[in-house]
């Protein structure tokens, strides 16, 4: 039997528990502006006694997921394949990165020894998990139920793998505070920085653009005019795809399938935030941000199956499901409705985090056994 299931179960299980004392809206109503990092000059020079209490907790969540991630190895199905293109980058070979994964592996070979490949993955894991955790601090309102369903919704144990893809996925989620506050100039900023690790996280410029609007029924209009151009005009838009990702057509990646479980976890979230929008959706900016995203993603699932590995696309969207759906219960008036939607939440990503480790052990994912070099 394959004990390291249980790294895992822990991980969560302790994350989440620290979580739990977390109390971010408290801090911020101590000090308005200041927020999880506690600006002193917004504080009156000092930092609450909640401030820092987050910050410890927080800061402990950060490092267990570093480590776990970091001294990790032999994990994930194109860990030896990145190790190999490191040697590639080494011997200055072509690789199909972008430049800026290209140069930061190059800095860091530099620094190191003929392949140690162990710490430039640490690298990568601890930028991963500074902007995962950070991008939490910045937007829960809950923090506890976000990294519950940061964790069973397999985004973190996912990021052990496709190491640019996670990390830009991150930087992305982190960016959308900027969006909320209308600081257009420092998220285009933060999203050409990760461009230059993977370029995909380009399309979040409109998309995210789009869902801070505030639409109206007439606009709906436009969303399904897309909704018919997306199945008219499909070798229009593969064009323009394989224009910047040539080597995607006809690839194993290009079979025009979607995943029926994304469409479902869309369509429940979708749901839940119709049933509560009058209450907890309309007049509240960052859970109507989130809203449409996951309405786009729902519509890139059901109407784009033709962009190959359209779920990378729709996850820069319904990651955002980890703040609208704690920020749709906490709106809930009556406590037992709270309760209810709670238990039932936390019940389903239960089911789809067991599938998930249940999968995890296959060929082509690989993110278990988990090894970890320190005891190897």
């Amino acid at each position: 039997m394959d004990y390291s299931i249980f790294i895992y179960l822990i991980l969560t299980v302790l994350v989440v528990a620290l979580g739990w004392f977390v109390n971010l809206p408290a801090a911020r109503a101590d000090c308005l502006s200041g927020g999880f990092y506690g600006r002193p000059s917004a504080c009156g020079g000092s930092v609450t006694r909640q401030q820092m209490f987050n910050r410890i907790l927080i800061f402990t969540v950060f490092i267990l997921l570093f480590a776990v991630s970091a001294c990790r190895i032999a994990v994930g199905n194109d860990y030896w394949v990145y190790r190999s293109d490191f040697l590639l980058i080494e011997q200055e070979r072509h690789v199909a990165f972008e430049f800026g994964f290209v140069w930061v592996v190059r800095l860091l070979q530099s620094m190191l020894n003929h392949d140690q490949y162990l710490p430039i993955f640490a690298v990568f894991s601890f930028f991963t998990v500074l902007f995962f955790v950070r991008g939490m601090a910045a937007l829960s309102e809950q923090f506890c139920f976000t990294v519950f369903l940061l964790m069973t919704g397999g985004y973190y144990f996912s990021s052990l793998n496709s190491v640019r893809y996670y990390l830009v996925l991150a930087i992305a989620m982190y960016s959308i505070k900027y969006v909320l506050r209308e600081e257009w100039g420092k998220f285009i900023f933060w999203i050409l920085i990760a461009a230059a690790f993977h370029k995909s996280v380009l399309v979040v410029i409109p998309l995210y653009f789009l869902a801070s609007r505030n639409w109206k029924k007439c606009h709906m209009l436009f969303l399904a005019a897309g909704c018919a151009s997306l199945l008219l005009f499909q070798d229009f838009y593969r064009r323009i795809i394989f224009y910047f990702y040539p080597f995607y057509e006809g690839s194993m990646f290009d079979t025009g399938e979607t995943s029926l479980t994304n469409i479902a976890k869309c369509a429940a979230v979708l749901v839940l935030s119709l049933i509560y929008y009058r209450v907890a959706i309309e007049e509240d900016r960052k859970n109507r941000f989130c809203f449409y995203c996951n309405l786009g993603a729902l519509v890139l699932y059901v109407f784009a199956t033709f962009i190959p590995e359209i779920s990378r696309i729709g996850y820069y969207l319904n990651i955002t499901n980890i703040f609208l759906i704690p920020g749709i219960i906490v709106k809930i008036p009556e406590r037992r409705q709270r309760i209810l939607w709670t238990v039932l939440v936390a019940a389903a990503f239960l089911a789809y985090f067991a599938l998930f480790l249940r999968s995890a052990y296959s060929t082509d994912i690989r993110l278990l056994p988990y090894r970890n070099w320190i005891f190897q």
